[in-house]
């Protein structure tokens, strides 16, 4: 179920520390949610943290299993409760198919699809304990074409858009709402911070800013819609909402 009512809740925001996934915590705690910060930079969620009136944060990195543990369980104590988790951690790779360094795909893959994975079902007992909970699932818009000299990104970017949309339906009966988010580019650090100036123009539209992004990830938090793709064009502009 949905969370209609941002006020109060918990929500784990992976990615925290820059773009999208720290827009996305100060969405929420201008909401008056808690947002708990998860990201590898600890000096910028220390910042963070203090700027959110002292939000629980951890330092870690999300593909190793102590850490998606710790951060799982220290919530729960702090907190009693995980209303919402946003998957947004991630990391692009570029290349072909026939020569992208095996080592630097599978810990792309890691990061991307089996991290994921692994905070969806270290959050789902207690989700399914409480009979509600949200998990949005932060994808590429690099999945809706052929990517070449992106395939290796793509691909993981791609697998994740499936298990989203399987565990949507695999978690329905117990009151669980699981969503895709499939962004436009957008004008963060992410890249090397190639989208981020203000004449950059990418396919016919200018990019999308980390606030726009965040402001839409609320409103499937507090909606539970199964996917919305984020298109070229104006930051108040329809959203495109696919079933």
């Amino acid at each position: 179920m949905a969370l209609p009512n941002l006020h109060d809740s918990v929500v784990i925001v992976t990615g925290a520390s820059s773009g999208m996934g720290e827009a996305t915590a100060r969405a929420l705690h201008a909401a008056g949610a808690h947002p708990v910060l998860a990201a590898r930079r600890a000096d910028r969620l220390e910042a963070l943290s203090a700027e959110l009136g002292d939000a629980l944060s951890f330092a870690m990195d999300v593909t190793h299993p102590g850490h998606v543990s710790r951060l799982v369980d220290g919530t729960l104590a702090h907190y009693g409760r995980i209303d919402g988790l946003v998957n947004n951690a991630g990391a692009s790779l570029s290349g072909t198919v026939a020569d992208v360094d095996l080592d630097e795909f599978r810990g792309v893959l890691e990061l991307n699809v089996v991290a994921p994975v692994a905070l969806t079902q270290a959050v789902v007992p207690s989700m399914r304990a409480a009979g509600h909970g949200t998990i949005v699932n932060v994808s590429s818009g690099t999945t809706r074409r052929v990517a070449v000299g992106l395939s290796p990104y793509a691909s993981t970017k791609s697998a994740l858009n499936m298990l989203t949309l399987a565990s949507r339906a695999e978690l329905a009966d117990d009151g669980i709402d699981v969503s895709l988010l499939v962004p436009f580019i957008t004008a963060t650090e992410f890249g090397g911070g190639m989208f981020q100036g203000p004449d950059v123009q990418v396919a016919g539209g200018k990019p999308h800013s980390a606030s726009y992004v965040a402001a839409v990830i609320l409103r499937m938090l507090q909606t539970g819609e199964e996917r919305i793709d984020l298109l070229p064009g104006p930051e108040d502009g329809p959203l495109t909402s696919l079933p």
